[in-house]
């Protein structure tokens, strides 16, 4: 793709919380810049390195080495400042300083939020590319680091299961998912989870109980429950399975929060080639004049999707919970 000459000079930046193949997005980003003689900017630190003007021109060296790398080599940060016009103004000056002419943002909801509030304040052409474990992004069927993570929990539920058998112990394993419920129920299905607790569904106490009842009847030698952190079925994990200890006294019950280790690791070969479609989309997109937008991938295809509709929280695939209930028998 030739440059219309309208962009000569971009910034990337990453926000929110960190999801592996982050890197390899900015990878991809620095890389196609360069290939359309696009000069290249990192911003470090997310928003606030916009207002406290923290960037560094890159080139295509400058990246090599962080395809397989977790995390974000720009890291990431709160930036309560961002959330004023006076602080957005601050950022927006910053950029015009670096002669700067379109920003790639790479994160969740709380960062497209941001940039579409720049791009509205002060007409600044941006593009976002989702980048956070939880999938909960409108617009494309998978964000970046969502694969990645879904293997880490099949691959520590896995293991907990073999202490779950040797046992005959019952399992509370509580996944990441603060609105959503896309990594547990994945997991879940993957995993053979008994129950799947997330907080699209209100499943109840009693029909908990009833499902443990019954495996327990019919000789189930383990069982696991995944809970998304969201779910509201207890005030956290730990309520939730000191109650059902109580009621269901024949269980030896433990519980396994997962935590941040979801975040981190080596990006998935599908987290590594959907990053670098999804940078190679940003920066052309930028390029034919388009702002205000999130690439996304639908039925393995690059969709566009604005900025403002991808906030909106992606819905819960009902077949799946179908799915795990029938599987759960």
């Amino acid at each position: 793709m030739k440059n219309n000459n309208t962009i000569r000079t971009l910034g990337v930046l990453t926000s929110g919380g960190d999801a592996p193949g982050m890197n390899a997005a900015i990878r991809s980003v620095v890389r196609t810049s360069a290939y359309n003689n696009i000069k290249c900017f990192s911003i470090y630190k997310g928003y606030d390195g916009l207002i406290n003007d923290t960037m560094s021109e890159v080139n295509a060296r400058s990246v090599k080495d962080i395809i397989n790398k977790g995390g974000t080599i720009l890291q990431s940060a709160r930036c309560d400042e961002f959330r004023s016009a006076k602080g957005r103004e601050e950022a927006y000056n910053n950029l015009k300083k670096r002669n700067i002419d379109g920003l790639i943002v790479i994160g969740g909801d709380g960062t497209f939020t941001g940039a579409t509030l720049l791009e509205k304040e002060h007409n600044f052409p941006v593009i976002g590319i989702p980048g956070t474990i939880d999938n909960d992004i409108f617009g494309t069927d998978y964000t970046i680091g969502y694969d990645t993570a879904l293997n880490t929990v099949v691959d520590a539920i896995d293991k907990i299961r073999d202490t779950s058998t040797s046992h005959n112990r019952l399992f509370f394993v509580e996944v990441m998912g603060r609105n959503s419920g896309h990594i547990a129920l994945n997991s879940g299905i993957a995993v053979g989870a008994v129950e799947i607790l997330i907080p699209e569904e209100k499943l109840g106490l009693d029909k908990l109980l009833k499902t443990l009842e019954r495996n327990k009847k019919t000789g189930k030698s383990s069982n696991i429950v995944v809970v998304a952190e969201g779910d509201t079925i207890g005030k956290n994990v730990f309520e939730l399975a000191k109650y059902v200890e109580k009621k269901s006294p024949n269980y030896e019950i433990r519980v396994s929060v997962l935590g941040h280790i979801q975040r981190g690791g080596s990006p998935s070969c599908f987290d590594r080639v959907l990053a670098s479609r999804m940078g190679v989309s940003a920066v052309e997109a930028l390029i034919e004049g388009k702002s205000n937008l999130m690439t996304g991938i639908l039925n393995n295809k690059i969709h566009l999707t604005s900025l403002t509709e991808a906030i909106t929280q992606n819905k819960i695939n009902e077949n799946l919970i179908r799915v795990s209930n029938i599987l759960a028998t």
